[in-house]
């Protein structure tokens, strides 16, 4: 920890970030249980990944009406305009509710957490910020978000580069006009998939830098209907609580069955009236896409053939077909006419698989022996995602543990909620969480009842620090590496197992049990008295619970 002569504030809890899960944890803790919050967000305002990430195209993967808060108030007070909204709509609403819960207050903007030392004597958290600040709390919340650290490239030469150089995911605010420009974009996973449509409108030339063909099918996005939103509001309850027992969080189409039980022609039928309909639904057809070869290969053909019969040029469909991973297994971008995009005169696409970029220029990008000059250049290259936000910080744990250290051969956590070392904190949405396979905005109404129930709990026990045990951590991290062996996942050199980030161990980041499985493992440790902590009280008496591996 740094010297600073800062005299400390004290508060209950200190949450770091305010996107959807800062604002929830503040309005959950700070208005319905009486403590004090206080969360340091880096951005200007509320927002997270929504504030950030303002590029072309920008629009989640999930239908809005559900990737909402379930607050029935403001769910009836609100109407999506669309099926998946864009940034702007997704960041107008979380600005509503924020001002409806006044979380604001609670929070320190322009602020990043640089350092947090748990203090073993005293059993509270001290917090260091990049403003020189001091917080000190009993627990602490990481609220960081999934893809909230862009993946940045080094190329030799970047700063030579005489134009402006844009991330996805640091856009700026008052976007940006390519408009008569030559213009570059490198990645083609989800950003880049949404943004390239729009900047090929815009730009004179646009030339697209693909290491690796990425599965995309339409998102079938449209305006949502009067009818339609009235529908929705009225059933809201039930509709949600049904949502609560699915795989991923949110009711979608469901299987015809596994590939080996359907008719083909049946199903070829099936796959084409889902194209057209349902985006993610296209995975779903069998109930055995990411478990069978023989299943994922069919859907996977199918896509392809799609690509041939929308992208005119032979050359160039045959290098936006996938054939490095099974469908799937990296995340399922949603398009609005990606593929027809590489029909446009003014489009091309540069494979730097087997020759990739060699360096950048005052003038633009060699790939090869060929210089393309450009006038501005686009950086879709994703993030270090689940663990690179914390992996930031100089977290301290018990002992003078390093969280990134502890994290160095792979992130461990006890149900992606607690991690062993580091007392009372939490972190949502964490490593070994469904989160990142779910609709995150049910994972994270999950997980910050399960932590405003367990602090209650402690609260109410007189227990003054709690830890995940090794041995409950342990198991956990078993079952989640046991389930992804068990599918196809591992196939993929994808974020999911952190293979973006040169570096980052191959570990897989998410439980594969399903939301509903996950949901009820969860509420089975709270009814037992949370097995799996370890409860230390004024008195230092430890309480073990650890002897008991949660299975599902």
């Amino acid at each position: 920890m740094s010297e600073t002569t800062t005299a400390p504030t004290r508060h209950d809890v200190v949450v770091i970030g305010a996107g959807f899960s800062g604002m929830l944890l503040i309005h959950r803790l700070r208005d319905g249980l009486g403590y004090d919050v206080k969360a340091i967000e880096r951005g200007e305002d509320v927002g997270g990944t929504w504030f950030w990430n303002r590029y072309p195209g920008a629009r989640c993967d999930f239908e809005s009406e559900f990737y909402s808060y379930s607050d029935n108030e403001i769910q009836q007070e609100w109407s999506w305009s669309e099926r998946y909204a864009a940034q702007p709509e997704i960041l107008e609403y979380i600005n509503f509710v924020a001002d409806r819960w006044d979380v604001r207050r609670s929070i320190d903007f322009d602020t990043s957490v640089t350092a947090a030392t748990f203090d073993e004597g005293r059993n509270l958290w001290v917090v260091e910020t990049d403003r020189g600040a001091r917080l000190e709390a009993r627990y602490l919340i990481a609220a960081t978000g999934n893809l909230s650290v862009p993946s940045e490239p080094t190329f030799p030469g970047m700063e030579s580069f005489a134009g402006p150089i844009h991330h996805t995911g640091r856009w700026p605010k008052d976007g940006v006009d390519f408009t008569g420009q030559r213009v570059a974009v490198i990645g083609t996973g989800s950003s880049g998939i949404q943004s390239i449509p729009v900047i090929a409108e815009q730009a004179a030339e646009l030339t697209v830098f693909q290491r690796t063909a990425t599965f995309t099918v339409p998102a079938a996005n449209r305006p949502l209907t009067d009818r339609e939103r009235q529908v929705t509001k009225a059933n809201y309850p039930v509709l949600r609580e049904a949502a609560k027992h699915t795989r991923a969080g949110i009711l979608g189409e469901q299987p015809m069955g596994s590939f080996a039980e359907v008719d083909l022609v049946l199903a070829r039928g099936e796959l084409e009236r889902r194209w057209r309909t349902t985006g993610l639904g296209v995975t779903a057809t069998f109930n055995d896409t990411l478990v069978s070869e023989e299943a994922n290969e069919f859907v996977s053909q199918f896509v392809r053939d799609k690509i041939n019969q929308i992208v005119e040029d032979p050359a160039t469909a045959k290098l936006l077909e996938p054939h490095d991973y099974p469908i799937g297994t990296k995340r399922l971008a949603l398009d609005t006419g990606y593929y027809e995009t590489y029909n446009r005169p003014n489009v091309r696409l540069v494979s730097v698989r087997q020759t990739p970029i060699d360096r950048f220029t005052p003038r633009g990008i060699v790939v090869g022996d060929h210089e393309y000059e450009f006038d501005a250049i686009v950086l879709a290259t994703g993030f270090d995602a689940v663990t690179g936000a914390l992996e930031r910080i100089d977290i301290e744990g018990r002992g003078a543990a390093k969280l990134a250290e502890a994290w160095a051969e792979g992130a461990t956590s006890y149900l992606g909620l607690a991690v062993h070392g580091f007392p009372n904190l939490f972190t949502v949405t964490g490593p070994g969480s469904p989160a990142i396979l779910t609709n995150v905005l049910a994972s994270i109404e999950h997980h910050v009842e399960w932590i405003a129930d367990y602090l209650e709990f402690l609260r109410r026990e007189g227990i003054v620090r709690t830890e995940a045990d090794a041995a409950a951590q342990a198991g956990w991290v078993e079952q989640v590496a046991e389930l992804a062996g068990h599918t196809l996942y591992p196939k993929a050199a994808s974020w999911y197992m952190g293979v973006n980030v040169p570096g980052k161990p191959r570990v897989f980041l998410a439980y594969l049990g399903g939301f509903g499985t996950y949901r009820a493992i969860c509420s089975k440790v709270a009814a037992d008295g949370y097995p799996g902590f370890l409860h230390t009280t004024p008195t230092h008496e430890v309480t073990d619970h650890d002897s008991e591996r949660v299975t599902s």
